[in-house]
């Protein structure tokens, strides 16, 4: 697959970052943990100032010790909210922090590992099962329970899948789903086969063996995954798996078996890391296995998500096709279409937002690339749409905008643009629908502007942008899009019609091009 042709898109400045808030109001009382990044902060507890943070500080809020909590950032500010389970090993008061040198990618990705639903390796599965096998009868499963496709069940899920621990009741989940419990339960049992208290009890167990399997005792297990008591969670894990959770650690290290840690385990340690910084423990100078290599199960979302690379590269796979994501690329996954994603080593994606299917067609992904200048900005997008910590007139669907207005100045790389500015807002307006196919009358432009295009770019206006739509769909094809999508995205109803208009311009097919791209990059060797 070649590498996708995106550049930095730098004509594109940022917008300005507002001012946002959160409060504990309807929340479940957990401990928080609040670092900015840039700009700053203000803590408030039960109305009063305790805390201004800078850039490079941060603040422990145990759970307990208050009524009402909340943060104010000003604007140009990012801070980010990392919550954690109540049995956290945090101080027991509120507490001010440095964030050491080198930490703050470490602390950006367990943000993302808290906001992304999590789950675990093949791998891990299969050697975890080789353990815990006993006949009869065969195995109880490992895999995590199937996910809802009821948007606020599937919302209840994901949640209690970034933390098992959290004990609220179905009326409190329905509540916060914008649901009644005889609904949520109904979408739990249409979407998965199981009762909503069925899944909470697998995904507890499954969470229970990945924590044993990482080192934790089944004391500290038994908190972190919402046992109130360890002999409860020893009953439930016994009656699942037929071994005790002591048991089961002492056969995991009498084994010769190598068990990678899950996305899940992995943030537990991390946590543990966080919470001897936060404390001032001497006992750790920098962040170790900062960035792992991770990827997630196949699996599909019932609505269109956005990911962004803040650092390294990963790749996108549905079916046969990778798509390949470098730093700064933005990647609209569509709904519906089975995929995996994957990171490579100290690399970190997050998360913008996403978007339903009545608000965008898409059926293929679809990429563009900000620059470094747009990772503040993009860090914020992040946290609004995954955290309480948002601007009080945030607009989810802001993020679509944002996109498409991010493609129109990628395309705009693509081709000699005029400085005039009537001209260039004329360019501007047909890059920005070059996917709808008009006639040429819709772009009836005064003759200055066709003198401008003339004199600025060497073509007429129709030329110009009959040559916009050749080198944008040249460099989409080279990303790895099929000929009829490709088609479809620079405004052509009929491959065939395509093909005919590609080939008279660059002399070679759609196809034909893609393969000498691809034969390009193989003896180029892959992108970074």
């Amino acid at each position: 697959m070649a590498p996708s042709p995106l550049s930095p898109a730098d004509a594109s400045e940022a917008p300005p970052i507002p001012a946002a808030r959160s409060d504990s109001t309807g929340h479940p009382r957990r401990p928080l943990l609040i670092w900015v990044r840039t700009g700053t902060a203000h803590v408030r507890i039960d109305g009063d100032a305790a805390f201004h943070l800078t850039a490079g500080q941060g603040t422990w809020i145990p759970a307990a010790g208050w009524n009402h909590r909340a943060i104010i950032t000003e604007p140009g500010t990012v801070a980010f909210p990392l919550w954690f389970q109540a049995g956290a090993d945090g101080p027991p008061e509120t507490t001010r922090f440095e964030v050491p040198d080198g930490w703050q990618d470490w602390l950006i990705q367990h943000f993302n590992l808290q906001v992304t639903p999590l789950s675990g390796h093949g791998h891990f599965q299969d050697a975890i099962t080789d353990l815990l096998r006993r006949r009869p009868p065969a195995p109880a499963p490992l895999t995590l329970p199937e996910m809802p496709r009821a948007t606020g069940a599937r919302a209840v899920a994901e949640q209690l899948l970034r933390d098992p621990a959290i004990d609220l009741t179905v009326e409190q989940w329905a509540t916060r789903a914008l649901s009644s419990p005889r609904t949520l339960r109904r979408d739990f049992l249409a979407g998965t086969g199981l009762t909503f208290e069925q899944w909470r009890l697998r995904n507890r167990l499954i969470a229970a063996v990945e924590f044993l399997a990482a080192g934790f005792d089944a004391d500290q297990v038994a908190a972190r995954v919402g046992f109130a008591s360890r002999n409860g969670f020893t009953r439930a894990f016994k009656q699942q798996y037929g071994l005790t959770p002591y048991d089961f650690g002492r056969k995991l290290a009498a084994s010769s078996t190598r068990v990678d840690l899950t996305p899940r385990a992995t943030l537990a340690r991390q946590t543990d890391e966080l919470m001897r910084m936060v404390r001032g423990d001497g006992s750790f100078a920098t962040a170790s296995d900062l960035l792992p290599a991770a990827r997630t199960s196949p699996h599909a979302n019932d609505m269109h998500v956005l990911s962004w690379m803040y650092r390294g590269s990963g790749y996108l796979d549905i079916g046969e096709s990778r798509y390949e994501r470098h730093r700064g690329v933005a990647t609209w996954i569509p709904a519906g279409l089975k995929h995996i994603t994957g990171l490579r080593e100290n690399s970190i994606s997050l998360p913008l937002g996403s978007a339903g299917t009545d608000d965008l067609q898409l059926t293929e992904p679809l990429q563009v690339r900000f620059s470094p200048a747009w990772d503040d900005y993009l860090m914020h997008c992040a946290i609004s749409a995954r955290s309480g910590l948002h601007p009080d007139d945030y607009d989810p669907r802001h993020i679509l905008d944002l996109f498409a207005e991010q493609v129109v100045t990628q395309r705009a790389l693509s081709v000699p643009m005029p400085t005039d500015p009537r001209a260039r807002a004329a360019a501007m307006d047909y890059l920005r629908h070059l996917d709808v196919s008009r006639e040429s009358a819709a772009f009836d432009v005064p003759a200055e502007v066709h003198r401008a295009f003339r004199d600025e770019t060497g073509m007429t206006f129709a030329r110009w942008r009959y040559a916009a739509r050749m080198r944008i769909a040249r460099d989409l094809l080279a990303g790895g899009a099929k000929p009829s999508a490709v088609a479809r995205r620079v405004g052509y109803a009929h491959l065939p019609t395509f093909s005919t208009a590609f080939t008279r311009f660059h002399g070679l097919s759609p196809r034909e091009h893609q393969e000498r791209e691809t034969e390009k990059s193989a003896r180029n060797g892959p992108g970074c």
